[in-house]
């Protein structure tokens, strides 16, 4: 198995692209689309440069992952799918999502809440097969129900759940998310074999540094600031729950989440052909 990461500095999202050699089959995890939140104008960047590395590469798209519905950016997922091919998929629980966010944006008329917009929805413990290699599903919400990770061979891919070990672990304070289930789902991670390696989906570095997102399952357990070192349940809710007290909103999370819930479609051009995205006003908490 071959890996190959893009950071976006914009977003700091890692997109991760799994590549079996033999076959050159790939997938792409959680891309992103660029957005401009003050203009609305949306730009393919940094799906672009991706599309060509697969396309110099001679590589095969089978798969677009989503790690779980982002807040933080914009999926390219079905922008790339245009281009180039492959299945969308995100974990099953996505339903449950749905039924949160539609309904608060009143999408119901272009968003399906049977989540059919999405090519394959994943339980936990499915496996699906990548040219010769095999993806195994882990649900690991707490973040948000229908978090995912993507364990493939010696590595894991685990979205939002945990973060490189100097920054910890998710946010656990949006819809549906929960600290206690989060540590739960870390724990599924740490039982993976301590030389794991552990792809994370963002990183925030400071001035003059380069962005991480490769750790191990074994680092994680012994430095990650939040959970590591053998840490209580009791204690990480308390230290995650103080903290997420103390987050603002994502930027983007207004148009990333009726964005991404289309799997990366936008909404019907209204009469005079324009695409528009919604800002509900005093009802976000």
């Amino acid at each position: 198995m071959d890996i190959k990461s893009f950071f976006d500095k914009d977003t700091s999202t890692v997109t991760h692209l799994v590549i079996d050699p033999e076959t050159k089959a790939c997938a792409v995890i959680d891309p992103v689309l660029e957005y401009d939140a003050v203009t609305g104008a949306l730009k393919t960047g940094a799906a672009d440069r991706l599309i060509r590395y697969i396309q110099d590469h001679d590589l095969k798209l089978e798969w677009l992952l989503e790690t779980h519905i982002h807040a933080d950016h914009l999926t390219a997922s079905a922008y790339i799918q245009d281009q180039i091919g492959g299945k969308i998929a995100i974990g099953e629980k996505i339903k449950d999502v749905l039924n949160y966010w539609v309904p608060f944006f009143n999408t119901d008329a272009d968003t399906p809440l049977d989540a059919s917009q999405f090519d394959r929805l994943l339980a936990d413990g499915d496996k699906i097969k990548l040219g010769n290699l095999e993806i195994s599903v882990i649900h690991t919400p707490g973040h948000t129900p229908a978090c995912v990770s993507y364990h493939v061979e010696d590595a894991v891919f685990v979205g939002d759940t945990v973060f490189m070990p100097s920054l910890g672990t998710a946010r656990a304070d949006f819809p549906g998310g929960d600290a206690k289930t989060l540590y739960d789902s870390i724990q599924k991670l740490f039982a993976l074999p301590d030389e794991t390696r552990v792809f994370v989906c963002h990183d925030y570095p400071g001035d003059n540094q380069k962005p991480s997102w490769e750790t191990t399952i074994k680092e994680q357990k012994q430095n990650n600031a939040f959970i590591g070192k053998g840490q209580k349940k009791d204690d990480f809710v308390q230290k995650r729950e103080a903290r997420d007290k103390t987050l603002r909103v994502p930027q983007l999370l207004l148009p990333s989440i009726q964005f991404n819930l289309r799997a990366g479609k936008l909404p019907p051009a209204e009469s005079n052909g324009t695409h528009y995205l919604k800002i509900p006003v005093n009802k976000l908490k």
